[in-house]
């Protein structure tokens, strides 16, 4: 089988600033993650990855996905439905948060400047320095009136 080579990306080049040794399959899944715009769990990852390197093993992509996970390279999340689901780490503080469809469980990230600033006052009056936030909200998108004029 011919060996597959993936471009590099700009989480492949977090593993290098983190001294992680960038196997050709590791190299695949970082790959598929900086390509992601969702929040895939190890099974999604696993299907893209081996649609790329047919070679990789689900092992593989958990053991990666945990040493990521480590290295504070990825962030596991916790959306419902029993599954972790992972995001690259964006460092110490994330001004991102998750709207989860009830229905579907899609995740849509956004961000909100109010927001941000109502968490960093509500930290700081109870005496500390916002580190990180965590915040999923769940709705159900809401039914659209059918127009009987």
């Amino acid at each position: 089988m011919k060996d597959v080579t993936c471009p590099d990306s700009p989480l492949a080049d977090l593993c290098r600033q983190r001294g992680l040794k960038l196997t050709g399959q590791r190299r695949t899944i970082a790959f598929v993650l900086s390509d992601s715009d969702d929040h895939p769990d190890v099974e999604e990852l696993y299907r893209r990855a081996v649609a790329v390197d047919p070679r990789i093993s689900i092992a593989t992509v958990y053991r990666t996905v945990r040493l990521f996970e480590e290295n504070g390279i990825l962030q596991r999340r916790d959306f419902g439905g029993g599954r972790a689901r992972y995001e690259v780490a964006d460092g110490e503080h994330s001004d991102h948060y998750h709207l989860i469809d009830a229905s579907t469980g899609t995740v849509i990230e956004f961000e909100n400047a109010e927001l941000n600033s109502l968490l960093d006052s509500i930290v700081r009056e109870k005496g500390y320095d916002l580190v990180t936030t965590r915040l999923s909200i769940v709705g159900r998108r809401k039914a659209t009136p059918r127009g009987d004029n």
